[in-house]
């Protein structure tokens, strides 16, 4: 699969702040890619360079086979770009600040008129399309500016954080259309603090921190890294210390892992592989324990548990 996207031990430096250290990351042709970090991690830098609004360091980049710093013209030419920050005229109307950005694009002005009619009327803009965007609300606004990314359709979309602030329905529109142009060929970087919307989107996902990635792969791989967790609710109180022991000697757990207890939920969990473990087992490891179980579930990690292990913190957006 052709690589679309690109970036081989990329260095940057603010003054005293190495922002990216030897930063590496490769999107095959027609896939999202997610970018996943704390504030401050380096995500919109690497979005930056690649957008040709910041010159590397060291190291090199790529967009669509062209060079970021000796090519950066064909390179602007094949992508679109939403940044965190709105970027559209307030004193403008939305159907104006398309038509602006579509000539801006050297379209003419009926593929201009086209291409921003059809836009408004899949992002649900319509009726505000001759409204001033300076009277839009916040959500409206964003909507806008992601919309203005795409007034040409380009192979390549960089979206930084694009939904943050957005109510339900204009992510949900946001994320339809992703994976509309997705299925249309285009590729697309996306740095988000949401881990529901990179589990929705993303085909692969690389968590950067300090400035290096320090983990890639699918969703499922990701979670398949740190396991499974086995919870087992009692019916008895008095029977979670049996539970526990039978738990801590099933095969299946995890080396050296000491099962927790929640006396008020009357729960035993304990981290497993989740590929060699069978509930049946369990259950009659508990049975022949004298353990009456009411619930006995394997439950697969969540995106927030893989960003938590592996950089001890959790993501801002993690918690909206």
């Amino acid at each position: 699969m052709y690589v679309m996207i690109v970036m081989d031990g990329v260095h940057k430096r603010f003054g005293k702040v190495q922002a990216l250290w030897g930063f590496d990351l490769a999107v095959p042709a027609g896939t999202v890619c997610g970018v996943l970090g704390p504030n401050g991690a380096g995500k919109t830098t690497a979005m930056r360079v690649l957008a040709t609004l910041l010159k590397p360091d060291a190291g090199s980049a790529s967009v669509a086979g062209f060079d970021v710093t000796r090519q950066a013209d064909q390179v602007r030419r094949s992508i679109g770009l939403a940044g965190q920050h709105a970027a559209v005229d307030e004193r403008l109307t939305g159907r104006e600040n398309l038509l602006m950005f579509g000539r801006l694009h050297h379209l003419g002005g009926r593929a201009a008129r086209a291409r921003a009619d059809d836009l408004l009327a899949r992002f649900d803009l319509t009726d505000a399309a001759d409204r001033l965007v300076g009277k839009y609300s916040g959500g409206m606004r964003r909507r806008l500016d992601v919309v203005a990314s795409l007034i040409t359709s380009p192979p390549v979309l960089f979206l930084d954080e694009p939904t943050t602030g957005l109510d339900p329905h204009s992510r949900n529109a946001i994320w339809t259309s992703v994976r509309d142009l997705v299925a249309a060929g285009t590729t697309v970087l996306l740095t988000t603090q949401y881990l529901d919307e990179a589990d929705h989107l993303a085909d692969d996902i690389v968590v950067i921190d300090s400035g290096c990635a320090i983990a890639s792969g699918t969703p499922d791989a990701l979670k398949a890294q740190i396991g499974a967790r086995l919870d087992v609710v009692v019916a008895q109180p008095s029977a979670l210390a049996t539970a526990k022991t039978v738990l801590a000697d099933l095969p299946a757990a995890a080396s050296g892992a000491e099962p927790a207890t929640d006396a008020d939920q009357r729960l035993v969990s304990v981290p497993v592989a989740a590929d060699a473990i069978s509930l049946t087992e369990v259950v009659r490891a508990l049975d022949a324990a004298g353990v009456v179980a009411e619930d006995v579930a394997l439950r697969r990690p969540t995106l927030d548990e893989v960003f938590l292990r592996l950089t001890g913190r959790e993501l801002e957006g993690s918690r909206a």
